[in-house]
């Protein structure tokens, strides 16, 4: 048995739909904190079952009779390490013979805020005895091309990454990827840096807007405090401004690129282009 944590989330949906092209659907378990969201999994023949990280008590039993997990990070930022340390401690009380864990590029060295917690997982499983493989994802391209349509409005990309490159990659890249290494029966002590090809600059990636939409959409570039004043501006969460303001600093720094040879080696192909993705994002 395969298990997913947060199946029904953007990535998790994904690697379901990548698992379930070699792997029976009644072989695939959706660990989800409210099952209600999973009705269409549980039509598909996937086995859905509760798995709350607060609330620990759920995590062996979805875990009961897996072979191999992915673990999937928490969205909530500041609380994760203790939510990751939940699942990883019912993993091992379950019997799991094999975790995947998605956590950032270069987490060791990395200048991400967010990466700290990775880094903190990283070594939580070192320490459990687990097998373990470790999936640094890069950036999704998803995470700019949620800015779209702000750009579209106000005829500007805003950002504070300065001429940083960016090795983004599509979600569904990932996705596949993750569903690959689960169905490998090698994988214990791999770690895989996981990023696009060719990279860009968002001058790239305003470029490539303003060339499908045919509109003159240059680039902005502001300091890390003025984008994240900009993005508060624009209704975010200060939570979430802050990090999408830190990501670009550190994207400034070489935080966020890399080279896409680990991932092309286990989707056996190039990653998505950033055209395409930008495409995708104008259809809506």
């Amino acid at each position: 048995m395969f298990a997913i944590t947060g199946a029904t989330g953007q990535l998790g949906r994904l690697v379901i739909e990548a698992l379930t092209k070699t792997v029976s659907a009644d072989r695939i378990v959706a660990a989800v904190r409210t099952p209600a969201k999973a009705a269409d999994l549980a039509a598909r023949g996937v086995v859905v079952r509760e798995a709350d990280y607060d609330r620990p008590e759920t995590l062996a039993a979805a875990f009961a009779g897996v072979e191999k997990l992915l673990l999937i990070s928490s969205n909530e930022i500041g609380r994760r390490v203790a939510q990751h340390q939940a699942a990883i401690d019912a993993a091992r009380a379950a019997g799991v013979g094999f975790v995947a864990y998605t956590s950032v590029l270069r987490a060791p060295a990395s200048e991400l805020g967010l990466a700290e917690e990775h880094r903190q997982t990283e070594a939580a499983l070192g320490a459990s005895g687990l097998p373990h493989a470790l999936l640094r994802n890069g950036w999704y391209t998803e995470n700019y091309l949620a800015s779209v349509p702000a750009a579209l409005a106000n005829g500007a990309v805003f950002g504070a990454a300065g001429e940083g490159r960016i090795a983004g990659a599509a979600r569904a890249d990932y996705a596949e990827a993750a569903a690959a290494v689960l169905t490998r029966d090698d994988q214990a002590g791999v770690v895989w840096e996981l990023a696009g090809a060719p990279n860009w600059t968002l001058a790239d990636f305003a470029a490539e807007l303003s060339r499908q939409t045919g509109r003159t959409i240059p680039y902005r570039d502001l300091s890390e405090a003025d984008y994240a004043a900009a993005l508060l501006q624009a209704g975010l969460p200060e939570p979430v401004a802050r990090l999408l303001a830190d990501s670009d600093a550190a994207a400034a720094k070489g935080a966020l690129d890399g080279h896409g040879d680990d991932l092309r080696r286990l989707i056996g192909r190039p990653s998505t282009p950033l055209a395409d993705s930008v495409a995708q994002a104008l259809k809506g």
